[in-house]
């Protein structure tokens, strides 16, 4: 049953009128701190997310030895054959989940999780205020657990984006979102700590928080007493699945880099050092845990146990055994933090990297690379005209279905190709008989025949099954 809530924190806490201080650290008292400005900018932003993927048919391969008996004997007594495998069609259920999202800009761009919209097929959006819209994914980050989204309006409520940076552990915060379905749920809570690593995702660091985070936040926000997002609501710590004290949040600092790449390209443009490391006080436990005592110069920093070759720290010079405890001047004490700040850089970028080796500091220039080892821009396509995302396909597709190149479908929203027929993991191989090697390739054949006498376009290329199909696209109506 959904229950419609607008009920506003209307409690002020006191903090300690004590003076804080941990291992050095010290902070005056906060006095009296009133939740309600924040409560009031955040929850007309924060939305309801309700996503749906429809029925779909795979294909898989059967494992019953009988049947690879009856198909092929010879093959299932190791003989010459097919082995016996066959090829089956099996439709999986219709699936709904839910959660939430922070409007970022008053045309509709929408932040939330990867793991709320993945695979949706149709995703609609509630207000505050009761509105219903209909959404697009935009782009999504799998190693960020970021997703871009966006609702067709005009003048929607937004939340204005502060700097996770500045949080402390110990201030107020509010965690803003829907869950179990109940619409516009508001929790207080403090910065339990910074910087945290789950090993969840490729990239973390993690705001943790007291503020009750429960199934169906994912994707809120997270708001400082200014009212101000300074994180969206990932992931709760539980071994029963609801609260238990420990929430963690996305940072604003690695989101607003993600969001901005996702509007401009599509995808993110992630800059690698092309290092394995860990941190260091780790390291010298795994050390003392074997019985070798080990003295760095330091117990904070990140220990590089390895250095890929053709990356940015190999060329940059830095060596199997540094440590890393800076970026730019910014002190680095673990891997979380090194991360944070690589999520802010492009590839391209040039970087300052000081490290300790043999307890001297050295500092070393290292030019950031992409995965691919070089600078390029990746990009993927949106094409508004067409109604679908796209990407290049990879290696392993391509050995998959013995082709060296095309674009997979990866999403398709009402447009030119759904009404033509093409769904979602299909592989265009040419358009109007030129090969698909780029997402720059198809913009160029569209824009060549939306501007044509016939602007059609004939697509060739490969469904899931691998077969071969043809489709005829009309760009104009």
């Amino acid at each position: 049953m959904m229950i419609k809530s607008n009920t506003i924190l209307k409690t002020a806490v006191c903090a300690a009128a004590l003076t804080i201080s941990l291992s050095g650290w010290s902070a005056e008292p906060a006095g009296l701190v009133d939740l309600t400005y924040a409560a009031e900018k955040a929850v007309p932003a924060v939305v309801h997310i309700k996503v749906r993927t429809n029925s779909q048919t795979r294909t898989v391969e059967t494992q019953d030895p009988w049947d690879d008996f009856f198909s092929d004997p010879f093959g299932f007594f190791g003989n010459p054959g097919s082995g016996g495998r066959q090829r089956r069609q099996v439709q999986t259920p219709p699936r709904e989940a839910s959660g939430s999202g922070v409007i970022i800009s008053a045309d509709g761009y929408i932040v939330t999780n990867n793991h709320v919209v993945d695979g949706a097929d149709e995703i609609t959006v509630t207000l505050n205020d009761n509105r219903e819209f209909g959404a697009r994914i935009i782009g999504t980050d799998k190693t960020t657990d970021l997703a871009l989204i966006k609702v067709d309006g005009k003048n929607l409520p937004t939340l204005p984006i502060g700097d996770s940076d500045k949080l402390k552990v110990g201030e107020w915060v509010i965690a803003v979102g829907n869950p179990f379905n109940l619409n516009s749920t508001v929790t207080a809570g403090i910065v339990s700590a910074k910087a945290r690593s789950l090993y969840a995702n490729g990239v973390e660091s993690f705001i943790q928080t007291d503020a009750a985070i429960n199934s169906g936040n994912s994707g809120g926000a997270l708001v400082n007493t200014n009212g101000e997002l300074v994180g969206i609501n990932a992931m709760l710590y539980s071994q029963t699945g609801s609260y238990s004290g420990y929430g963690f949040a996305i940072p604003t600092t690695i989101m607003n880099k993600v969001v901005s790449d996702l509007r401009e390209y599509g995808t993110v443009q992630r800059a690698l050092l092309a290092i394995v490391g860990q941190d260091v006080h780790n390291y010298i436990d795994a050390q003392k845990a074997k019985g070798i005592d080990v003295d760095l110069g330091t117990n904070d920093g990140v220990y590089v146990s390895k250095v890929e070759d053709n990356g940015a720290a190999k060329a940059a010079g830095i060596q199997e055994g540094d440590v890393i405890v800076s970026i730019d001047g910014k002190k680095v004490t673990k891997m979380a933090e090194l991360q944070e700040i690589l999520a802010n850089k492009r590839p391209g970028d040039t970087v300052k990297v000081g490290i300790l080796r043999d307890k001297s500091k050295k500092e070393m220039t290292a030019k950031l690379k992409n995965a691919q080892g070089n600078t390029d821009v990746v990009r993927t396509a949106d094409l508004d005209v067409l109604g679908v995302n796209l990407k290049e396909i990879s290696s392993a597709q391509k050995s998959q279905h013995n082709i060296s190149y095309g674009l997979e479908v990866i999403k398709v929203s009402k447009g030119k190709m759904q009404e033509a027929g093409i769904t979602k993991g299909f592989i265009i191989t040419k358009v109007n008989d030129e090969a698909m090697k780029t997402l720059d390739d198809l913009q160029r054949v569209v824009k060549e025949a939306s501007t044509s006498d016939e602007p059609v376009l004939i697509i060739q290329g490969l469904n899931p099954a691998g077969v071969k199909k043809y489709f005829a696209v009309q760009l104009n109506d």
